[in-house]
């Protein structure tokens, strides 16, 4: 998913929950740039010479998966904290940063990300009790500040500043939530890039910290009760062990009471004996009930369960929980209520999504109501606003906003300003007016306030980069064919006028799974690169959800080949089209998206000039014993199952390298506080890499420090590691950029 401004008002409901425990393809959250002029970069005539590796022992480790007998031989990189793992990690980083600083652009590029980067951007705002609630960050502050307003027009007061809370930045707020009276804020705080969070409790009027403070926080909101005296949220115990390596499992939901230690938290939920099940909590907005969600992995599917706390103003937080959806047959997501009449966003019976309504006291399929039938395009969230369902939409994976009343019947659409996609849309039930966000590939995140009453969306904060001017590019919607026939669409942003001789520098990014899917996204790090005279590439591989769940089912498990061919068919098609060709073509992924970076690198080693995975799942064999690792099974499968283990190993990045094979100039990244995809993922994947690379073209590893799997990572560390990325590219690539 990728990440965004930490706004989140309400606890997570199924999708949103799906969609954080899945591996997200990384992007920085998009910042901003000066009136300076673009900075021509030269092409350095002397390219650093081929890197002299560290040596890296190898290991008799060998394993017996149903028969087959595997090497692995660096095993013990998985062990982030040995001293040998430590210094490998330093000698790899002395040579992949000698390479990097040999190479003259390397500096101006940084500049220019600097100069970029320094715009105000604004989150969406959100309110409770009359108070309005927004995170802005002035350009180049390493993270984004809380605001609060008592007006929508007062310039507010800084409620919450992480940039405070430690010298380098590398200290983030991760979730907020504001009680229902606008007194109190609950927010989660990660440190180094964890996916680990400490909830804290602020007064709003006096900006002080309460005595709370909860630990061993993972994968959770907080839900506020309406008494305004406590909220649900979900933790792990007290992990044993490394806390960034050891497994998780035993998700359990609390009740933590204001005022009272973590230690006398109600436990709400648990199933000792389903370990891999993730649990959620939301309040419904009348306050009546508490909404259960509950995942195995990041399985879609999910169940539903519910509390009824009766008084909402005296809820009883041991209520019985109901089971209201038990078989996990499909995905349900609680979109709002009518007392006992639950809405549900649902892919039962309709891929594309529908929305239904089903009454508590008689929940049986047959007496459901559709509301919202399946159409053509994709549902993506439903949310109550203004008194109607706002539903998002893909058609062909950019965003369409339709209104609906809550009968059902069509009320109309929001429209938006070009191709692109709305992130975040928030309003309440009753209350006329809403906010959402919306962003393209060119025009930064711009934030618009929709009065229900006209009907009219107005510009609440639309930032401007001095210095840039979009109307210089264009992007361009492409649709191409998959090596089994599919239709597969792609965008394309790149200078107007562009000659297609073959001999632009391209990057071509994709990600391809978990049901998540990869619209139109504004990024300033791109912008630099769309200077120099590159092209960006974002290919709708199957795995995600752009078509729906069928197309997300197209890309996982046994068919997970789909994905590496829709990806190589884009890469066949930019070069078909004339865009570029093979020693000018760059793809990039993170996370799951490094897996596919690793894979096709694999798989056909002559189409590409540059690779850049980053923090990907590179042992297909041993991903899921680490950390929350075991969650992604129902996307992967397991080695452990003879079923899978063939199809794992057919297409793990880690073993199908082939040594004296000429791979691609490839930089992997990672860091060391990653506890989503560990690091030793890159660690082995590099090292393989290195002894097989059979030409001069690099294969270096960066090991970022005090950074995690991407959410929460400063502006200074986006600025350092964006610099090296295009340097390494303009080296790679042979970019040339004068007359830029």
């Amino acid at each position: 998913m990728h990440h965004r401004l930490p706004t989140r008002t309400r606890p997570l409901g199924a999708a949103a929950a799906a969609g954080v425990l899945a591996l997200a393809a990384c992007a920085p959250a998009s910042p901003a740039p000066t009136s300076a002029a673009p900075v021509p970069v030269q092409t350095s005539s002397a390219p650093p010479a081929r890197p002299d590796y560290p040596e890296t022992r190898r290991a008799d480790q060998v394993d017996d998966y149903h028969g087959t007998r595997v090497a692995d031989p660096f095993r013990w990189l998985e062990d982030a904290d040995s001293p040998e793992t430590a210094a490998w990690v330093e000698a790899q980083n002395r040579v992949t940063f000698a390479h990097l600083e040999a190479i003259p652009e390397r500096e101006r590029i940084r500049a220019r990300l600097t100069q970029l980067w320094n715009y105000p951007k604004y989150g969406v705002p959100f309110k409770e009790g009359g108070r309005y609630f927004l995170f802005r960050n002035s350009g180049l502050q390493n993270q984004s500040v809380l605001y609060v307003h008592e007006a929508l027009g007062d310039s507010g007061r800084v409620l919450l500043d992480p940039n405070a809370l430690s010298a380098d930045g590398t200290v983030a707020v991760s979730t907020v939530s504001v009680s229902e009276d606008g007194k109190r804020v609950a927010y989660g705080v990660t440190s180094g890039g964890s996916d680990w969070q400490e909830f804290r409790v602020r007064d709003v009027a006096t900006g002080r910290d309460l005595s709370d403070t909860l630990k061993w926080v993972k994968f959770s909101g907080a839900a506020w009760t309406h008494d305004n005296q406590g909220f649900f949220y979900s933790r792990y115990a007290e992990p044993t062990g490394n806390a960034l390596t050891a497994a998780n499992k035993g998700h359990k939901l609390y009740y933590h009471r204001i005022g009272t230690p973590q230690s006398e938290d109600v436990l709400v939920w648990e199933r000792p004996d389903k370990p891999e099940w993730y649990v959620f909590g939301r309040v419904s907005e009348d306050g009546r009930y508490l909404v259960v969600t509950v995942n195995q992995g990041t399985d879609p599917r999910n169940r539903l369960y519910y509390v009824d706390l009766q008084n909402p103003r005296r809820p009883n937080v041991r209520g019985r929980v109901v089971p209201l959806l038990d078989e996990g047959d499909a995905r349900y997501d609680f979109v709002g209520n009518d007392g006992p009449v639950f809405y549900l966003q649902t892919d039962l019976e309709a891929p594309r999504g529908r929305v239904v309504a089903v009454d508590t006291r008689s929940p049986g399929r047959s007496a459901w109501r559709t509301l919202i039938p399946q159409g053509q395009d994709a549902l993506q969230e439903v949310t109550m606003a203004g008194n109607r369902f706002v539903a998002s939409y893909l058609q062909d994976a950019a965003s369409r906003i339709r209104l609906f009343n809550l009968s059902g019947a069509p009320a109309g659409e929001i429209a938006l300003p070009t191709l692109g996609a709305v992130n975040t849309f928030r309003g309440d039930r009753g209350d006329p007016e809403a906010f959402y966000s919306f962003t393209s590939f060119l025009h930064p995140t711009t934030v618009y306030r929709h009065d229900f009453r006209t009907g009219e969306s107005t510009v609440f904060r639309q930032p401007e980069i001095p210095g840039f001017d979009p109307s210089r590019y264009v992007t361009e919607q492409v649709f191409y064919t998959s090596k089994d026939g599919t239709r597969v669409p792609m965008f394309v942003t790149h200078r107007k006028g562009l000659a297609k001789d073959g001999d632009n520098p391209t990057l071509l990014y994709g990600y391809g799974g978990f049901n998540i899917n990869v619209t139109p996204a504004f990024s300033v790090s791109r912008l630099a690169w769309l200077e120099m005279g590159g092209i960006y590439a974002v290919a709708n591989l199957r795995g995600g959800n752009e078509y729906g769940e069928e197309w997300h089912r197209a890309g996982m498990l046994e068919r997970k080949q789909n994905v590496f061919d829709d990806f190589i068919a884009a890469a066949e098609h930019l070069i078909a089209q004339g865009y570029t060709s093979p020693k000018k073509l760059a793809i990039s992924g993170a996370s799951n998206g490094g897996l596919l970076v690793g894979a096709v690198m694999n798989q056909r080693p002559d189409l590409f000039g540059a690779a850049l995975p980053d923090v990907g799942v590179m042992d297909m064999l041993r991903y899921h014993k680490f950390t929350v690792g075991w969650g992604w099974v129902p996307e992967y499968g397991s080695a452990d199952d003879p079923k899978m283990f063939p199809t794992l190993y057919a297409y793990s990045p880690l073993h199908n390298l082939k040594p004296g094979t000429c791979y691609p100039a490839t930089m992997v990244t990672t860091a060391d506080h990653d506890d989503r995809v560990v690091p030793g993922h890159s660690f082995k994947y590099a090292a393989a890499l290195q002894a097989a690379q059979g030409c001069g073209n690099p294969a270096l590893i960066r090991v970022e420090t005090r950074a995690g799997h991407g959410a929460g990572k400063p502006t200074a560390k986006q600025i350092e590691e964006a610099a090296d990325r295009w340097a390494f590219l303009v080296d790679a690539l042979d970019v040339e950029t004068d007359g830029m």
